[in-house]
């Protein structure tokens, strides 16, 4: 069994808590249940909180304590989440070896704008899409010409923060008036898609390289939504619960009876090349939508997944028969032998 040093931040995100009504422990909460995950499982664990400038003393330490591997669970750094990929940046320069993605596929999926170019350059399917830093840029007459629907989202930011039933906008005008809306309230640049209408399939890996393999699908059941609401999930959907939404998007197993044998493979292999093709590491998810023709699209690649006991990657995982403890043994055992070849 190793010696693993369970590290979270301590601070949250700024910006994001402005806006949202997170409870701002969830992340300790989440790396209190994986500590005692692991220590479950036999190893031996400490548990750590880091904030801010501190990150330097704290590091020294884990360094000197010479850990198996570190559990990162940082998702913020000084009160900015941007700095996610500036942490694993830190780890590396530390030489401390750790859980999941590395600063450059951290970085790829918190700039969404990049993402969508790997997968592009991979010829993996993604909606087509527009890059808009500015409220200049909306004046771009192309965008007169969409194949509308498209879907509107922010360019740096996940847990669906910023999505609601306007993101999805019909014509140009209405595209303009939510980016510009979105570009104020959040300060910062979106990102515009083609709307894929369909089922929405959530993908969660375990692995790296050519021995990732995709846990069994589950997807959302929007049969609950209202007709006049689009089925997309929204950020009232995933934190809301007495909102409509909540209500109408649950996750389920994906329903074998609606999924062909060839579906079901063209999901796991588009899944499978777009955690290559950006690199993920030990685990992670991709969320993707599939169209009428039974094309699956890649809307999202998510380095660093909740794990937490009820988390989506946790259901994927009791389908395979994991446990909670089991899953997060897997994860330290894959990123254990991961850090062995290098």
């Amino acid at each position: 069994m190793a010696r693993i040093v369970v590290l979270y931040n301590t601070d949250y995100d700024a910006e994001q808590a402005q806006h949202t009504t997170l409870d701002v422990t969830s992340v300790r909460e989440s790396a209190k249940a994986i500590a005692r995950a692991l220590v479950e499982t036999g190893h031996t664990v400490e548990l750590a909180g880091v904030h801010g400038i501190e990150v330097y003393d704290c590091l020294t330490k884990v360094r000197a304590a010479r850990p198996d591997l570190l559990f990162n669970l940082c998702e913020s750094m000084n009160n900015e989440s941007r700095n996610e990929p500036t942490f694993a940046g830190l780890l590396d320069l530390f030489q401390i070896p750790y859980t999941g993605a590395d600063l450059l596929a951290l970085a790829s999926c918190l700039h969404k704008q990049r993402t969508k170019d790997i997968l592009i350059a991979n010829q993996i399917t993604t909606p087509p899409y527009r890059f808009l830093r500015t409220p200049a840029e909306l004046d771009d007459p192309t965008l007169d010409g969409l194949d509308y629907p498209w879907f509107v989202k922010l360019a740096h930011e996940d847990a669906s923060l910023g999505i609601t039933a306007a993101n999805v906008v019909r014509d140009a005008a209405a595209l303009r008036a939510r980016a510009r809306e979105l570009m104020a309230e959040f300060r910062q640049p979106v990102i515009a898609e083609r709307y894929i209408e369909g089922r929405e399939i959530n993908v969660t890996l375990l692995g790296n390289g050519a021995k990732a393999r995709v846990l069994p699908l589950h997807e959302i059941d929007f049969a609950a939504m209202p007709a006049d609401r689009p089925k997309i999930v929204s950020y009232a959907a995933k934190w809301e619960e007495g909102h409509v939404d909540y209500a109408g998007t649950k996750p389920v197993p994906m329903v074998a009876a609606e999924s062909s044998p060839e579906l079901v493979r063209a999901i796991e292999r588009t899944a499978i090349a777009a955690y290559r093709a950006v690199e993920l590491r030990d685990y992670g998810r991709v969320d993707l939508r599939i169209d009428a023709s039974g094309t699956p699209w890649v809307i999202d690649v998510n380095p660093n997944p909740d794990i937490s006991p009820d988390s989506g990657v946790t259901r994927a995982a009791a389908a395979a028969g994991m446990s909670h403890p089991q899953l997060v043994n897997a994860i330290v055992d894959i990123a254990l032998n991961r850090d062995a070849l290098h």
